[in-house]
């Protein structure tokens, strides 16, 4: 053989080997907003989690969605203390992306920040209505004490994100975690790379690199999946999920509802909150502006969630009775010709202007006055989340609210006690409902929360509930991935595999 014939040989070799060693490992991933954050205590808002939540900052507990099972995570084991606190037992060997070594003053550190009053954290709303304490017992144990008890305590600690004990009190930048994944470029309006680290703890995953990118159109989305510029695009509209090999439909956690803020004349009438409810013709959106399977919601959370109501009914379209309930309110002095402020977050999911305007053209004919306005997430929070602006007025904020736990503990407090960061209402049975239904168990916990939302629902008309939603992704075909409840409000990178 000549030495031609041999290193085109060689080449020919090269060649045909090459593709099963030069596998793309990273992944890109097309999101509808992006994060203003990269903050671990702000890793329940869905544009944040998605990119961190067990990506960089991990929790002493996950909840697996699809078997309903809370598994470890940096807690290897936890057990209730005969005083009805609850003692963890911390994973070994665990160190941050920082190289510092994961303790039990990490925890405490973790829960005592995301709490204190001198950052507003997400966190602190799924633990309103009682006090909690996190105590050292040793380098690897802490003990997690609450008044009233919480019997489900380690479910509600799969939403603490731990951090160093070193990091400080104020939002962070660069966020450090337990995690698989560290950030390594942050380019605002552009992308946000993360990658492998080599030290991390647990399993290997697939993928060494994620490159996180944002765009509003979720037709632009499922394109630059279909054209390669993108592996995953989380959230598409169902009028662009026509390929059978790529997209997936799956039955979502966020519930769409319009927030009421009961402190503000004429929505501070009960009559005028259940006219806005049956002004709207739910229905009529059903296959068209949401997609096909949508379910009409009665509450903030879903369907599977623990001590749901099945009796409480969707308000009927009645137009006419919501012309007479004005009426009627109107001739006892109720302001019901003030203009009404509808607000919702920009490209929120997919067709939300579309839906929104739909919405303000039925509460115009039943003769409200209705002002739509759209903002981005920064100014949307604002308007959402406590302290609300002191000149507001009637504000009624439209948005999703995630809840995947199974348990409405993680909705009730913010959402409807007096105190909550998110909620409308101040009312005193509600609160002591929710107290009372936060400390129960069992059976009883499954009764008293599904009497709670048949009051909020039925005697308060708390809000406007719209949808349970659908969603739809679209996935390359090199990915071994599917869609799961949870995928709204994180997407685990360590789930992803190659074909």
């Amino acid at each position: 053989m000549t030495i031609k014939k041999m290193l085109w040989g060689a080449v020919l070799s090269a060649v045909a080997m090459g593709p099963a060693f030069a596998q793309d490992t990273g992944v890109k991933i097309v999101l509808n907003e992006e994060a203003d954050l990269l903050e671990p205590c702000m890793a329940t808002r869905s544009n944040i989690g998605r990119i961190i939540l067990q990506n960089i900052s991990e929790t002493l507990t996950e909840l697996d969605v699809a078997g309903g099972e809370l598994k470890p995570k940096l807690a290897e084991s936890w057990e209730q203390n005969a005083d009805g606190s609850w003692r963890f037992h911390l994973r070994q060997g665990v160190t941050f992306s920082d190289g510092t070594g994961f303790d039990a003053k990490d925890v405490k550190h973790s829960f005592d920040r995301a709490t204190d009053a001198a950052i507003t954290c997400e966190t602190p709303r799924y633990f309103g209505g009682m006090t909690v304490s996190v105590n050292v017992v040793d380098d690897k144990t802490v003990d997690i004490v609450s008044d009233p008890v919480q019997p489900i305590m380690p479910l509600l600690f799969s939403l603490v994100t731990i951090v160093p004990e070193e990091t400080k009190v104020e939002f962070i930048r660069e966020p450090v975690g337990t995690g698989p994944y560290a950030l390594t470029e942050w380019t605002p309006g552009q992308q946000i790379v993360l990658t492998e680290r080599a030290d991390y703890w647990g399993e290997k995953p697939a993928v060494t690199q994620a490159t996180y990118l944002f765009r509003a159109d979720p037709a632009v989305r499922a394109a630059m999946v279909a054209t390669a510029e993108a592996d995953i695009a989380p959230s598409i509209a169902q009028l662009d999920a026509t390929n059978p090999a790529t997209d997936f439909s799956y039955l979502d956690s966020e519930t769409v509802y319009i927030r009421l803020d009961h402190s503000q004349a004429p929505v501070n009438d009960l009559r005028v909150r259940r006219a806005l409810n049956m002004a709207i013709d739910r229905e009529a959106f059903l296959g068209t502006l949401v997609p096909e399977g949508t379910e009409l919601a009665t509450a903030v959370f879903p369907p599977p969630t623990l001590g749901w109501n099945k009796d409480v009914a969707v308000p009927a379209l009645d137009p006419e009775g919501a012309k007479a309930l004005l009426a009627e309110a109107k001739a006892d002095g109720v302001p019901v010709d003030t203009k009404l402020t509808l607000v919702a977050r920009t490209a929120n999911f997919p067709n939300i202007t579309e839906i929104m305007e739909a919405i303000q053209q039925m509460l115009q004919e039943v003769g409200f006055t209705v002002d739509l306005q759209f903002y981005e997430v920064a100014e949307f929070e604002k308007m959402y989340s406590k302290p609300y602006p002191t000149d507001r007025g009637p504000l009624m904020v439209t948005a999703m609210h995630d809840n995947s736990k199974g348990d409405p503990v993680f909705s009730m407090y913010f959402k409807y006690a007096t105190d909550g960061r998110q909620s409308g209402v101040a009312d005193a049975k509600v609160d002591g409902m929710i107290e009372k239904a936060s400390a129960a168990t069992g059976a009883d916990r499954a009764a008293l929360w599904s009497e709670l939302q048949k009051y909020l629902h039925d005697d308060l008309a708390a809000d406007v509930l719209l949808f349970h939603m659908v969603s739809y992704s679209r996935v390359a075909e090199r990915l071994d991935w599917r869609p799961t409840m949870a995928t709204n409000s994180m997407l685990p990178l360590a789930g992803i595999a190659f074909k």
